[in-house]
């Protein structure tokens, strides 16, 4: 009966390790999702602005017959 508890607390302990190195994975995953959707906001917001540059830019130029 010992070595029976015995063994339920090392599964139990290899189980509680595996479970701790998910949760580090699942924390540096979700910290890098949201690194990448700021990046992501970041170049929208960029795009935008270069596309509205370019817009201002084609209005003003002059038409081509000139």
């Amino acid at each position: 009966m010992d070595q029976a508890i015995v063994d339920l607390q090392e599964r139990l302990a290899h189980q509680e390790a595996a479970i701790d190195e998910l949760t580090r994975q699942s924390l540096a995953q979700d910290e890098r999702i949201a690194a990448l959707i700021r990046r992501i906001e970041q170049l929208e917001t960029q795009l935008r602005e270069l596309s509205e540059q370019v817009g201002e830019a084609v209005e003003d130029a002059p038409p081509p017959h000139y």
